[in-house]
């Protein structure tokens, strides 16, 4: 098996090869323009470069990748300036603050858009916009990333979240996967401060993420099965080596051989993936994502490197074994990821 940094190192290659496909285009103002195919993958692609940038050397060809991506897709929203006519265009919508936190947060800013949602988010309006728990826990993340005053109590929106709540494990389908994902990225600061992640809410992911993720990758959701390593990347406490072995050894099995992962389906071991952008971007950002908040977490618990030469833990590769009793929410028939992430 490649390393996790390998597997990281090749998505990174895959993101940088496909650069011009992050492009914001005419639809990026267009009153009927789509977001999810416009300013969405460009959020994503920021706030991943951030991650890999923040949590790789300067030397690391990693590091320079991100950084290069990431000015990118700076230059991509005008150096901030088409944040402040988005926001003019519709100014309530929150999806403008939340791409512009990524950017934000790595230091990229832009005043004038500042000052415009600061006043935006001191209304009723704001405060009272109809959402899902999670997306309303990363605003106010968002919020706090772009200096403005939170218009709300993170643990009292924390708890109005499907895992805020310690719901029944059994319950566990793709939706609520998506969300409990995201509620631990806009928690940890994307990975930045783990350490705010409540501790029961640490507790009952130990108990119950490595189920989950055996689910998700015996039914080939490559997607949310990377989210999920993301998400044992944050938690704090030691790293699960049998956990980490088997998971990304599945992980190298669906990764084609240009660096991109699928969303769900044969990977390399099946058929080659179709040069789909939209069908594999996500989950490639994603990959890279968990591999180096992964190889983060291994380098601090062990003082080594994240290779598997070097890592016992990750030295060699076993059958993969689905558990006996997964849970039955993610056999195939749910189609497509959570509507808000």
């Amino acid at each position: 098996m490649r390393d996790v940094e390998g597997i990281g190192a090749s998505a990174v290659s895959w993101l940088s090869a496909h650069r011009s496909e992050f492009a914001l285009d005419d639809d990026a103002l267009a009153e009927h323009g789509s977001v999810n195919r416009t300013w969405k993958p460009l959020g994503e692609l920021a706030q991943v470069c951030v991650t890999v940038r923040r949590y790789t050397e300067p030397t690391d060809p990693l590091h320079g990748a991100a950084c290069e991506l990431l000015d990118f897709a700076w230059q991509q929203t005008g150096q901030g300036a088409l944040f402040l006519e988005l926001q003019r265009l519709e100014p309530f919508a929150t999806y403008p603050l939340e791409i512009y936190a990524a950017f934000a947060s790595a230091g990229l800013r832009h005043p004038g858009y500042e000052r415009t949602v600061a006043a935006t988010a001191r209304t009723r309006s704001w405060r009272m916009t109809e959402q899902q728990p999670n997306r309303r826990l990363g605003i106010l993340n968002s919020e706090r990333r772009s200096g403005i005053p939170q218009h709300e109590g993170t643990e009292r929106a924390l708890r109005r979240t499907w895992l805020g709540a310690l719901p029944e494990p059994w319950t566990f389908e793709r939706d609520a996967g998506y969300t409990l994902t995201h509620v631990i990225f806009h928690l940890s600061d994307w990975g930045l401060a783990p350490q705010d992640v409540p501790q029961d809410l640490v507790e009952y992911l130990r108990q119950w993420l490595p189920p989950w993720l055996d689910t998700c990758l015996e039914y080939e959701r490559w997607d949310l099965s990377c989210e999920l390593l993301a998400v044992a990347g944050i938690l704090p406490g030691p790293p699960d080596g049998v956990l980490l072995r088997e998971s990304w050894a599945e992980l190298n099995r669906a990764q084609d051989a240009s660096g991109a992962v699928p969303e769900v389906g044969a990977g390399r071991a099946g058929h080659p993936l179709a040069d789909d952008f939209f069908a594999c971007y996500h989950s490639t950002l994603m990959a890279a994502y968990a591999a180096v908040l992964t190889a983060r977490r291994l380098r601090r618990s062990t003082g080594e490197g994240a290779r598997t030469g070097d890592r016992p833990a990750l030295a060699h590769t076993e059958p993969y074994a689905a558990p006996p009793t997964a849970p039955h929410a993610m056999r195939p028939g749910h189609s497509g990821k959570g509507a808000s992430r």
